[in-house]
């Protein structure tokens, strides 16, 4: 038989010491209120564990500290560049709350003695900043990721090279973006053997450069090695006054439905459309626009560097103008080219006009890029790389 729980009473005298200590508890907090300057940002209500002026602010760091711990040093919530917070560690998780009334600079130290690398983090008051730090290698790693990769779908075999980040070197607790990168034997500084004329687009160094100083983002590069097949693989359509071309649907299909999941088998990725980025020049600039307007749900980030937007008659510039309302569209759009007569700049500038005639918006989700005295080759796509890098990925937060 289930009983009617008795509602504690409580005594007179005990109610009355309660209603004495919430009235002193409303007079220190009235009297805080009152010590606040004129113009100064007024506090919140009740946050967390008893009264607080600002709604707490977190840091999360994930690292695989081992035997070590990680501090935190900062300029603002109690914090201080002169020495260290310990962080309470679960795991290789380490946590700490704030109180701040502005944003304010920190950064993670492992022993409380080496900093992380990339410079100072930001936080404003409430928000809660999530990282994945490296504190001692500067450089990432190229690799051959899959000396043979068969594909089915277009039944040839091919190289596959990857790019591992520092993060993802030294930090075994993070996930990273990918973007996934055409005439992959020309792109990295690191292997210039491999490269057509030993001249490449210095992808890992840019994006070292970029893991060392927080310009933008870091994340795993795939390096799909081009074949005899090239121009056929790369084009949308057969051009006419060539008689060649028409296989980007079915090497498409080898990205998404072969190479991506065996990817995403064997590396730390992200595989959320966010985090999946392409990039290409010439007719890889091609392939690449080509996918954004097939494949937005699983690119969704694309860089086109001197793309052959003039194939069979601009027919690149007639898909984009078909670009449909978001979400079936890319997130981000880069397009670029230089101004010699080798890079057809009437026809990129067609297909930077069609994605603005189906809404993107220069500088928001698309930017435009034109160098001076810029030509078609590696030189000028490295020098343009990593601004094509910070657009598509955005700068460390």
């Amino acid at each position: 038989m289930l009983l009617r729980p008795q509602k504690a009473r409580t005594s007179p005298r005990k109610r009355a010491i309660g209603l004495f200590t919430l009235a002193g508890s409303c007079a220190l907090a009235c009297a805080c209120l009152a010590a606040q300057p004129a113009n100064a940002a007024l506090p919140d209500a009740i946050f967390g564990h008893g009264f607080e002026l600002f709604p707490p602010a977190r840091l999360i760091v994930h690292y695989p500290a081992g035997a070590h711990f990680i501090s935190a040093r900062g300029d603002g919530g109690g914090l201080s560049f002169a020495q260290g917070k310990t962080l309470a560690r679960t795991g290789n998780t380490f946590t700490t709350v704030l109180e701040l009334s502005a944003p304010a600079a920190w950064i993670p130290l492992l022993d409380d003695v080496t900093f992380a690398i990339g410079g100072n983090y930001s936080i404003a008051p409430a928000q809660t900043v999530e990282i994945w730090p490296h504190f001692t290698t500067t450089q990432g790693q190229v690799i051959t990721l899959i000396a043979s990769f068969h594909s089915t779908v277009l039944d040839n075999t091919r190289a596959i090279y990857a790019y591992l980040p520092p993060t993802y070197v030294e930090n075994t607790e993070a996930t990273l973006p990918v973007v996934y990168m055409h005439d992959g034997q020309n792109l990295w500084a690191a292997h210039p053997e491999w490269a057509f004329g030993g001249v490449t687009w210095q992808v890992d160094s840019a994006f070292d450069t970029a893991a060392n100083n927080g310009t933008f983002n870091e994340a795993i590069v795939i390096g799909i090695e081009n074949n005899s097949n090239r121009i056929y693989e790369y084009t949308p359509t057969v051009d006419p006054d060539l008689q060649a071309g028409g296989g980007a649907d079915s090497y498409l299909q080898m990205l998404v439905d072969e190479l991506k999941p065996a990817v995403d088998g064997m590396l730390r990725t992200r595989t959320d459309t966010s985090s999946t980025s392409m990039a290409g020049s010439s007719l890889g600039g091609l392939v690449t626009a080509y996918a954004g307007r097939t494949k937005p749900t699983v690119f969704g980030r694309i860089a086109a560097l001197s793309p052959s937007a003039w194939w069979d008659g601009d027919v690149i510039v007639g898909d984009v103008q078909t670009t449909p309302a978001a979400p079936n569209r890319p997130l981000r759009v880069y397009v670029d080219s230089g101004d010699s007569p080798t890079e057809n700049v009437a026809d990129v500038n067609a297909l930077v006009s069609a994605y603005m005639s189906v809404g993107y918006v220069e500088g928001t989700d698309l930017l435009h890029v034109v160098q001076p005295g810029g030509q078609h080759s590696e030189t000028y796509w490295a020098q343009r790389f990593p601004g094509a890098m910070l657009f598509l990925l955005g700068p460390r937060d």
